[in-house]
């Protein structure tokens, strides 16, 4: 069977484009790039590697968690990807949170019973056995998802910080939205 010239070209660009995208996508994964991994954490930045401002973590205050203590501030922070993301969202202890995206800044509130389960999984959490460097790449485009707490960081898809990892990355994918669809975090 003989095809047309102009029909052969864009069936090949359409093959070409779907082999570029299948390539540079990577395997991302997480609540917001796909299905949670269930392999070991990320391993640790090497010596030499300096955090990034936007993960950077505060020194803990409190050596040993409770599960009364409230881990709040909490930063969430989504880096690199395909896409490139550089998106930051700091949530207060009274509920209001700094978003940062490429669109721009805001501050908005969580709303109660979405803050009320994030206070309770992030309780839950034991912040000292985490690390204290942000985490690195694993391989090119990787799109590192990592939330961090009492001078702790992991990556959202991690076990050891798996009861937030729903709540937060409902609140993630809700960032990029306008303020006026947002209902998990209103404008103030």
């Amino acid at each position: 069977m003989k095809i047309h010239q102009p029909i052969q070209h864009r069936l090949t660009a359409v093959a070409l484009l779907a082999g570029l995208a299948l390539t540079g996508c990577g395997d991302e994964s997480g609540p917001v790039g796909g299905p949670a991994q269930t392999a070991s954490p990320a391993p640790s930045a090497s010596p030499s590697a300096e955090p990034s401002p936007s993960t950077t973590v505060s020194p803990s205050t409190s050596s040993s968690p409770s599960p009364t203590a409230d881990a709040l501030p909490l930063v969430l922070t989504r880096d690199g990807g395909f896409a490139g993301f550089a998106d930051r969202i700091a949530i207060g202890p009274d509920g209001i949170a700094d978003v940062s995206t490429r669109r721009g800044k805001s501050r908005c509130r969580v709303e109660a019973g979405l803050l009320a389960t994030i206070k309770t999984a992030a309780a839950k959490i034991d912040w000292s056995a985490l690390e204290s460097k942000p985490p690195t790449e694993q391989h090119p485009d990787d799109m590192i998802v990592a939330v961090a707490a009492q001078g702790g960081i992991a990556r959202l898809e991690d076990p050891r910080v798996q009861p937030l990892e729903d709540p937060l990355g409902q609140l993630l994918k809700e960032s990029y939205q306008p303020d006026i669809n947002r209902s998990l975090c209103k404008p103030v």
